[in-house]
């Protein structure tokens, strides 16, 4: 079976952009769709995170508007972004899908669910949180001020941002940058800086926006984080549970922002017996 680390680069143009995507899995059932966080591309996916859901269900990872491998230019707002995801996932044939999300993936698959329910059946929000969150809008200043950190420290930026710093979260993220590292051929690019800018503002401009009516989101939904997220602070996701009408949580000990991929072996499971359901 292909595993992450070596699945295929493939491309679909749609509205003028070319989508860079990986794909795996078996081809039976409810597709689930990747959408991925600040600055990220196609590598920046835990491969034990895919391969455990890819085990049983068909895994789509892809690069977004103007971000690694793919064309155009990465609009400043994440209902453009929740657009261009849109067009990707139909590009792609799928009149329905599942979708797994993460920080600001989770925030595009928010707007998706709004602006295109009957696209979305089951959906995964990590390490995320609502328009107008707590907290959201000092995203940009929290990213700067462990970019340095990580500079002085020439470690990479993520062992900052997604984990704690107790021994568990330093363990944790070490094991996780190692596994970001397995695939060795066929990388994708990093994303330009220009493209990481426009993340920035659409981020804050979400972090900004009034709050939204969660209840019309009524598919249902799987909550994660950490329960110490200081990119987006967990009280966000219990916000999330409280407000969406047909929602669950699950929040993991000395977690951070990446709680989903510290604690790997447990999320998987629980994602994987979500997208089960009927």
């Amino acid at each position: 079976m292909t595993s992450y680390k070596n699945a295929q680069t493939r491309t679909v143009t749609a509205d003028g952009v070319t989508f860079a995507y990986r794909d795996l899995g078996p081809r039976t059932g409810m597709p689930v769709i990747f959408i991925t966080h600040l600055a990220a591309v196609l590598d920046n996916w835990d491969p034990r995170v895919v391969d455990g859901i890819a085990a049983k269900h068909r895994v789509i990872t892809f690069d977004n508007r103007g971000v690694g491998a793919s064309t155009g230019v990465t609009p400043k707002t994440i209902e453009e972004m929740a657009k261009d995801a849109v067009t990707f996932i139909r590009a792609l044939g799928f009149e329905q899908v599942d979708i797994l999300s993460f920080s600001m993936g989770a925030m595009i698959a928010q707007v998706i669910a709004e602006t295109d329910p009957q696209l979305i059946r089951r959906l995964i929000l990590a390490g995320t949180g609502p328009a107008g969150g707590e907290g959201i809008k000092n995203v940009t200043r929290i990213s700067h001020y462990d970019t340095v950190r990580a500079l002085l420290t020439f470690q990479d930026v993520k062992q900052f941002l997604f984990f704690t710093r107790t021994p568990n979260g330093i363990r944790a993220g070490k094991e996780f940058l190692a596994r970001l590292k397995e695939r060795t051929q066929d990388r994708d690019k990093a994303i330009a800086l220009k493209s990481y800018f426009s993340q920035l503002k659409a981020i804050h401009r979400w972090g900004l926006a009034r709050p939204q009516d969660l209840s019309v989101i009524k598919q249902p939904v799987l909550v994660a984080n950490g329960d110490n997220d200081r990119m987006v602070p967990t009280p966000n996701s219990y916000d999330l549970d409280r407000r969406l009408p047909n929602s669950e949580l699950v929040i993991y000990p000395d977690g951070g922002h990446g709680g989903i991929f510290q604690y790997h072996e447990q999320f998987v499971p629980t994602a994987l017996e979500f997208f089960g359901r009927p």
